[in-house]
């Protein structure tokens, strides 16, 4: 009850605290006003999406539609649902098949002042067994004529976590995500932007399905009921000057798990007359373990977990999309779009325990959608 009742003067303090600093750049950085920001413009899309890998299907339907109420203000809608049936390798070493719906609810509104924007979100997503819900801000300041984008925000998540086949479990857990970063027009032709995140998660962050190994025998998982954690990312974006463009991208992270990861990505996107674009892009994944992260321990320590996203594991993915505008008129515009990645998993101390030899996966996604902007 303790930490129910805290809960309230927590979050507003942090929400007050925010929103000054938010005001405070707001400020700083409204030099003039000779061109205004616009709003999105008006937009409905379609979407199937396909997850297929390491024994998980997860696929469903997406919507979202945006539009503009007045010349400052707009509200955009989505939906989305997963369809999971999970047979990975925690689920066949130590539990059963299971399947299971999750369905995600959004809603955002945009608001333009000058040459400010200020977007608040909230999300639900519900699941039998899992509640999530969040509400975020951000605040995006062009300067400078356009050429430099300032964006602020947070995200404050509370999800509450059950556990089939046990009524009385019930645990809950809180998150705070603060993000900044600069967008820069470096020439006509390069965009360069600069973003960081710091993560402060609290509460439980195990799985109550999820077991650990102590000298081949299955105990509970428990992990740390605190974590935080840092990233940040440069992107770097270059018009070819023949109707190409080329994008790279490095992300480091790292947090107080000893959690440590290096993402490396490059693309390549090209028109093929007026209809058609096809995009290819290639990434590389690396992270380190957590402290309390074991295969097999030696011995049963305060935490324990042999949760495989918390080990010595890297990927490599492929993928690619291709865009067709299907119709162009002055007032709209509809494009059917296309995508597939293929993510190849490399575990360097997490083992099958059906074979005890190294784990290896590999993953299928697949996007398939239609948007129209009008």
């Amino acid at each position: 009850m303790a930490a129910t009742n805290l809960r309230p003067s927590i979050k507003n303090s942090r929400w007050r605290l925010l929103w000054k600093l938010a005001t405070l750049l707001g400020g700083v950085f409204n030099l003039g006003h000779a061109r205004a920001t616009d709003l999105p413009g008006d937009s409905a899309e379609a979407m199937f999406h396909y997850y297929n890998g390491g024994g998980v299907v997860a696929d469903g339907p997406a919507l979202l539609v945006r539009k503009s109420l007045s010349d400052n203000f707009s509200l955009t809608g989505s939906y989305y649902i997963d369809s999971v049936t999970n047979a990975s390798i925690d689920v066949v070493t130590t539990a059963s098949r299971y399947k299971e719906t999750r369905k995600e609810y959004d809603v955002g509104f945009d608001y333009v002042y000058r040459d400010s924007k200020i977007t608040f979100s909230t999300t639900d997503s519900r699941e039998p067994d899992y509640i999530a819900k969040s509400n975020g801000l951000d605040i995006t300041q062009e300067t400078f004529g356009g050429l430099t984008t300032v964006n602020i925000g947070f995200t404050r998540g509370e999800d509450d976590v059950y556990k089939h086949g046990d009524p009385l479990f019930q645990a809950f857990a809180s998150h705070w995500q603060y993000r900044a970063g600069v967008s820069q027009i470096l020439t006509p032709h390069w965009i360069m932007s600069l973003n960081g995140e710091v993560v402060s998660d609290e509460g439980y962050l195990a799985s109550p399905y999820r077991v650990a190994r102590v000298f081949g025998a299955f105990v509970p998982e428990n992990d740390p009921t605190t974590r935080s954690s840092r990233a940040a990312d440069v992107k770097l974006v270059g018009d070819l000057g023949h109707r190409d463009a080329i994008h790279f991208d490095v992300r480091h992270f790292w947090d107080n798990w000893a959690i440590k990861a290096n993402n490396f990505e490059v693309g390549y996107s090209r028109y093929f007359g007026e209809n058609w674009l096809g995009d290819v892009s290639t990434r590389y994944y690396k992270q380190s373990k957590a402290l309390f992260y074991s295969d097999d321990a030696a011995a049963d320590t305060l935490y324990i977990s042999r949760n495989r996203q918390l080990s010595d594991f890297d990927d490599v993915s492929i993928g690619g999309k291709i865009s067709y505008t299907l119709k162009k008129e002055a007032t709209y515009t509809v494009k059917l779009n296309a995508s597939w990645q293929l993510i190849d998993y490399r575990y360097n101390d997490f083992t099958d325990l059906q074979t005890g030899s190294l784990y290896s996966m590999r993953a299928n996604v697949v996007q398939l959608y239609a948007s129209a902007n009008f």
